[in-house]
């Protein structure tokens, strides 16, 4: 477990998805923001801050799109991005490695996995030498 709660904002539009996502990262006593619209978390983190953005399926803004325009934003760009997808395809994983995601977590997932990838993705991005 952390030594400090984080911030998680996810976004994804399947309800019992981000519901169970949600609620696991709440488990291992993070905050969790969560927007089933792309523009809106956009608008929201516009003016609060965050320590993790996990990116999945949504309607009006594609996934590796907000990847890309997390990585390229100088306010977005040091935070560790999780992307989460129902597609296993190598090619739709280097494209999302290549518009910035740090991990890819195929779902459904495994909560385990879930708990690694993002606190390990935590400890990496407080300590030093962070992107």
């Amino acid at each position: 477990m952390p030594n400090r709660q984080a911030t998680i904002l996810l976004l994804e539009e399947e309800p019992t998805l981000a519901e169970i996502t949600a609620f696991r990262l709440e488990l291992l006593g993070h905050r969790v923001q969560a927007f089933d619209n792309g523009q809106a978390a956009i608008d929201w983190l516009a003016g609060n801050s965050v320590d993790l953005i996990a990116v999945g399926h949504l309607a009006d803004i594609e996934s590796i799109e907000l990847l890309n325009r997390f990585s390229d934003d100088q306010s977005t760009s040091h935070l560790p991005l999780v992307y989460l997808s129902a597609n296993s395809d190598l090619t739709e994983v280097q494209r999302a490695f290549n518009a910035g995601a740090d991990e890819y977590l195929v779902t459904p997932y495994d909560p385990f996995v879930l708990e690694q990838k993002v606190e390990g993705l935590l400890r990496a991005s407080a300590g030093p030498g962070k992107r």
